[in-house]
């Protein structure tokens, strides 16, 4: 028998079976609404491409802004500016999460968003009003106010979706990879169609700044669907005591406890074998005490004896007022006890995830060592600044097959996780290879960087979500959102260490070379070249063909002889011209 149970305590959410202690959320009668035509789940992946679309802007422009601040570190800079700040965003979100409406944390996002890009798109980009000096530091100044913004926007989401059916976590990380994708093929149309580098870049922000007016528009209408207001409700509802209509209860707070006094009973839940309604029909309406069937409650009142089994509250704690206010905590001792309990809900979520914590730290940390910093390095004599925009596209293309992947109903065990996330570690030293040494790269050409990179995003996408999608399935619902905020703060560790090192590889590249390609890279043979060529073939056809005529006309031995030096001249012509081929 459980020792608690023994001694007449038990701990809110054991088992209560035995002497039919039953709490109840008042949804188990209720089916849930349908998704009908999947539409809440495509709204939810919209809505990680809308968190996402804003710092993806900024670092699939790579070509853009190389070419405004050449040989510098402006990538590496972006993507650690970003991730430190989303770092304290994550710290605030989990300190907010029961201050602020989830509603206002994610709105407060998507107006940070888009008013940075419209900025930037406007004042950086189209009127050109900075300094390259200044202007690079505006640039890293925008991307820290988005940072901000989105951070707690994607913490909020996680919270929001770790509350709904676990399907649509996934959908949201399905988004973050669309986000990429979405930004990648913006970039590549935009560079495609237009020469000039400011109007394709103007457009291609231009196009962000609407998709994510789009994905807040959407958002407001999702949010008060009947299918997400039923399991908000229902996880609201499940934070809280609800006893059948049948049971009294007793239940008061043990810290407003006074040594030697007669009021020692706060932190008991007393149970009646009668109902309120038996009691007030037997006339003993005196001896009633707070339930939530019957919240009537009379400090003064004397307890009757042997009305029941006695439990001591020892995870919910309902904080009691009279009806003339004196019995209120002062504002310390509540301000204490929220951190405290808090602090406390905390730890015991960590102890059943932390396989899940560390396994989408290190995914996000391997990630980020080499996209964005590493992969813009790796130059290509053929692409030229088109190289680091198709790597980046073929990660993001990749990433968002892993994260449909992570939908397939298969139960990934924690150590498999944690293995597999380990195992990453492997992509590292591939592509520093890709680009070290400079000028000649271990691994030459286009087709190596491009199949790491697309290895890396497809395990990037598995196991960055896989961790996501189970944690909040250990957890009770009413941790869920505490559990979705404790994961991303995981992932942004990962992302911060990640940042870090990728400075500390970029350095082992040492300094990009001023010319890494003998000729300016072309995806065509010029004109001339072409020109040229044909030139120097015609030429060697007419002289091979002349010693051939001469060779086997029908003259004389003495003329034969004479003729010998001048094939030599010929053959000497051509040999000469050989070379310049």
């Amino acid at each position: 028998m459980d020792e608690n149970l023994s001694r007449g305590y038990i701990q809110l959410g054991k088992s209560r079976a035995a002497l039919d202690f039953r709490f109840t959320n008042g949804f188990s009668h209720l089916a849930p609404p349908v998704d009908k035509f999947n539409g809440i789940y495509l709204s939810l992946v919209l809505a990680g491409v809308g968190f996402l679309l804003p710092y993806n802007s900024f670092i699939i422009a790579v070509d853009y802004f190389q070419s405004q601040y050449p040989r510098t570190t402006i990538i590496f800079d972006m993507s650690l500016v970003y991730i430190v700040m989303a770092f304290f965003a994550v710290l605030a979100n989990n300190i907010l999460v029961e201050t602020l409406s989830l509603n206002t944390r994610i709105t407060f996002g998507y107006i940070i968003s888009f008013f940075t890009l419209f900025f930037v798109a406007t004042c950086e980009i189209w009127w050109g009003l900075f300094a390259p000096s200044t202007s690079y530091t505006i640039n890293l100044i925008a991307v820290a106010v988005v940072a901000l913004g989105c951070t707690v926007q994607q913490s909020s989401f996680y919270g929001y979706t770790s509350m709904l059916p676990s399907r649509y976590t996934q959908a949201v990380m399905a988004g973050e990879s669309g986000a990429g994708f979405l930004v990648s093929a913006n970039r590549i149309l935009t560079k495609m169609l237009l020469d000039d580098q400011q109007v394709n870049t103007l457009i291609f922000f231009g196009i962000s700044v609407i998709m994510v007016a789009f994905c807040f528009c959407l958002h407001q209408v999702v949010r008060k669907t009947d299918f997400v207001q039923f399991y908000l409700t229902l996880c609201k509802e499940s934070r809280k005591i609800t006893l059948e209509p049948t049971e009294d209860a007793g239940l008061m707070d043990p810290l407003d406890q006074v040594e030697g006094s007669s009021k020692n009973q706060y932190g008991v839940l007393k149970l009646q074998p009668q109902s309120p309604l038996d009691l007030a029909a037997s006339g003993n309406g005196s001896q009633q005490h707070f339930s939530f069937a019957n919240p009537g409650y009379d400090p003064k009142a004397t307890n009757p004896v042997n009305l029941g089994p006695t439990y001591k509250v020892e995870d919910v704690v309902i904080r009691m007022r009279s009806n003339n206010g004196s019995y209120s905590r002062p504002s310390s001792t509540k301000a204490w006890t929220a951190i405290k309990h808090g602090l406390i809900a905390r730890w015991e979520v960590t102890k059943n995830i932390w396989h899940y914590m560390l396994s989408i730290a290190l995914a996000y940390f391997v990630t980020l060592c080499l996209y964005p910093g590493i992969e813009s390095e790796i130059v290509s004599c053929k692409f030229g600044n088109w190289m680091p925009v198709i790597l980046m596209a073929g990660f993001n293309a990749a990433d968002l097959m892993g994260k449909v992947m992570a939908s397939v109903p298969y139960e990934w065990s924690r150590s498999q996780l944690l293995i597999f996330a380990s195992l990453r570690a492997i992509f590292i030293p591939l592509l520093v290879l890709c680009a070290t040494p400079r000028g000649a790269p271990f691994f030459p050409g286009e087709g190596y960087p491009l199949l790491f990179s697309l290895l890396l995003g497809l395990t990037n996408g598995l196991v960055g979500s896989v961790p996501m999608i189970q944690a909040p399935s250990r957890i009770s619902e009413e941790h869920r959102e505490l559990t979705g905020n404790i994961m991303t703060l995981s992932y942004n560790i990962g992302l911060t260490g990640g940042s870090l090192v990728a400075y500390i590889l970029d350095a082992m590249l040492g300094p990009p070379l001023a010319g890494p390609c003998r000729a300016p890279p072309k995806f065509h043979t010029p004109i001339s070249i072409l020109s040229n060529t044909t030139s120097i073939t015609t030429m060697k056809t007419s002289v091979a063909t002349l010693a051939t005529v001469l060779a086997t006309s029908s003259t004389t031995s003495s003329f034969l002889t004479t003729s010998t030096p001048f094939f030599s001249n010929f053959t000497s012509i051509n040999s000469t011209i050989a070379p310049t081929y």
